[in-house]
């Protein structure tokens, strides 16, 4: 069981971004930025299922309480809001068992996270393939194959409003 979370902790958000598609921005605190990967499907709490996750550009760590509706802009267009959020655990070992960084994990190709968050709690891993990469919810006590909440829990946590709702705002940036 991973360790309770201290004061410091690396923070993880959870973006829903309605950009040219839909897709969730998961982002994690590393190397005083923000590691983002684009979940196309979101998050899955059925460790049978491997979710398509595109590595994309570093975001400062002030965009992990951005919403709003982006005109064309730097991160691109579209209606964002703040679908989850909270603190994680690096879990990642090498062969030996010692602590590996995210960024070296992310050199690797393999990163095991433990989330505690609003909506997601338990532990994923990402891991490289040939072309990009894959997110796998880690069987445990968190693992709910029949739950799905990028649709029972559609709103963001900041604001309460679903990304449609977000999206009949005006520009922001």
């Amino acid at each position: 069981m991973p360790e309770a979370p201290t004061v410091g902790a690396p923070v993880f958000v959870v973006q829903l971004h309605d950009a040219r598609r839909r897709h969730y921005d998961v982002r994690l605190e590393a190397d005083g930025v923000l590691k983002s990967w684009a979940v196309p499907l979101g998050p899955s709490l059925d460790p049978a299922i491997k979710r398509l996750s595109v590595f994309t550009t570093d975001h400062e760590l002030e965009y992990a309480t951005y919403e709003g509706v982006h005109a064309e802009a730097k991160y691109g267009s579209g209606a964002v809001i703040v679908w989850d959020a909270g603190v994680y655990t690096n879990l990642t070992r090498d062969k030996q068992r010692r602590p590996v960084s995210v960024g070296d994990a992310i050199e690797r190709g393999h990163l095991k996270i433990h989330l505690r968050g609003v909506k997601l709690n338990g532990t994923w891993a990402f891991t490289r393939t040939d072309s990009d990469w894959l997110l796998v919810k880690v069987r445990d006590e968190s693992a709910d194959p029949m739950l799905d909440l990028t649709v029972t829990e559609p709103r963001s946590i900041l604001s309460g409003l679903t990304i449609d709702e977000m999206a009949a705002t005006r520009p922001t940036a």
